[in-house]
């Protein structure tokens, strides 16, 4: 397998040296770009990661919702093993819980939670319009989905990447858009980087 294909299911030796890239500097910046457009949640919230790689997000997750608890979820048991140790000390405090879990199948109740993030992991998702009908089944009445990607769909370097790791899919914002739509969410706000080819959209449970 192509050590590029780890950024899709992180597995072995160099899908554990991925995860732990995943919680750099350069994912950093993009997840704080992206969360700079999520407004104030009420206070106890609960709040999911979908596609949680490293459990970086979790964490900010947890800084942003001091008091209410979050949950990551990957596929991948080398992503679910280092996001569980990233976010040890808040998952021995009760306030956090890492899952290994399929985005297109939720072990949750419907209404579960008030946010739902995906941050660089919509690529990988299976049948987007499906998948995000899973997302709004999980987010409660007026709740919210973030989608926080590092390609427009049209930057040369992702559609590179998109030719070479097996199931990654790139997405602009009017596919994304319509997605969305179809899925049942409205109020979609788009946000693109000046600069940068990054791509943001929040979107509210109809």
């Amino acid at each position: 397998m192509s050590v590029l294909q780890n950024t899709c299911k992180p597995a072995g030796f160099w899908g554990k040296l991925m995860v732990r890239g995943m919680n750099g500097s350069s994912h950093a910046r993009l997840a704080e770009w992206g969360f700079s457009f999520l407004p104030e949640l009420p206070g106890g919230s609960a709040v999911l990661d979908a596609g949680c790689g490293g459990g970086a997000n979790v964490g900010r997750w947890l800084k942003k919702c001091p008091d209410g608890k979050v949950t990551g979820v990957d596929y991948s048991e080398i992503s679910v093993q280092e996001s569980t140790r990233f976010n040890s000390e808040a998952i021995r405090a009760g306030r956090c819980q890492i899952k290994q879990a399929n985005v297109a199948e939720l072990p949750f109740e419907g209404g579960s939670f008030a946010c739902v993030s995906a941050f660089e992991t919509v690529y990988f998702w299976p049948a987007l319009p499906d998948t995000f009908r899973e997302i709004a089944r999980v987010l409660q009445p007026g709740g919210l989905f973030l989608i926080c990607n590092e390609s427009n769909g049209h930057d040369p370097a992702a559609l590179r990447f998109s030719k070479v790791i097996e199931g990654m899919k790139l997405y602009d914002r009017q596919k994304l858009s319509a997605y969305l739509e179809e899925a049942g969410f409205s109020d979609i706000r788009v946000y693109e980087a000046k600069g940068k080819p990054w791509l943001c959209l929040l979107a509210r449970k109809e």
